[in-house]
């Protein structure tokens, strides 16, 4: 539901819903054996809370993190002074040079603690966690949102803003 849901023949509302029959008939076309208990598990007990329920579980969305356009219709909040970006080594020279870019996604993903940057930027290599200076950057203008999974958007993080990383 993130990347690419017209490959399952789904196709997400301007806010990132789909209805949850609609999913279902879908993934059933791969795997016969899923049901919306499983549904229910996967929501439940992801380890990032990537997925949500709308109240009568009729629809069913990711958190954050999509690279097709979907209006979550966050509000700006005003960040912690310190947030945490994790990324591995080999990226570190085009970081320094260019900042944090959201890419293909829509936003630039933050932690609010270094353990959950560590854990994100493992998954890419060597891990190596940067300080964003998010107070800072947030009173030059920048906007910041609080996904319901704990993620913090935002939309790049220019070079200034990021202090040296922990390796």
């Amino acid at each position: 539901m993130r990347h690419k849901p017209e490959e399952l023949g789904l196709e997400l509302d301007a806010q990132g819903w789909v209805s949850v029959a609609d999913l279902l008939v879908a993934l059933q076309t791969r795997n016969p054996e899923v049901t919306l208990d499983h549904l229910r598990e996967v929501v439940a007990t992801n380890e990032k809370k990537r997925f949500a329920f709308s109240a009568d579980e009729q629809l069913i969305r990711a958190n954050q993190g999509h690279s097709v356009a979907v209006d979550l219709a966050l509000e700006a909040v005003v960040p912690p002074e310190v947030l945490y970006h994790g990324t591995a080594t080999r990226f570190l020279a085009s970081i320094r040079e260019s900042g944090l870019q959201r890419g293909s996604r829509q936003h630039v993903h933050l932690s609010a603690d270094p353990e959950t940057a560590t854990a994100v930027g493992r998954r890419h290599g060597r891990p190596v966690v940067l300080t964003v200076q998010a107070g800072k950057l947030h009173r030059a203008g920048a906007s910041f949102y609080l996904s319901e999974n704990g993620v913090w958007l935002t939309l790049s993080v220019s070079p200034e803003y990021i202090d040296e990383a922990r390796v």
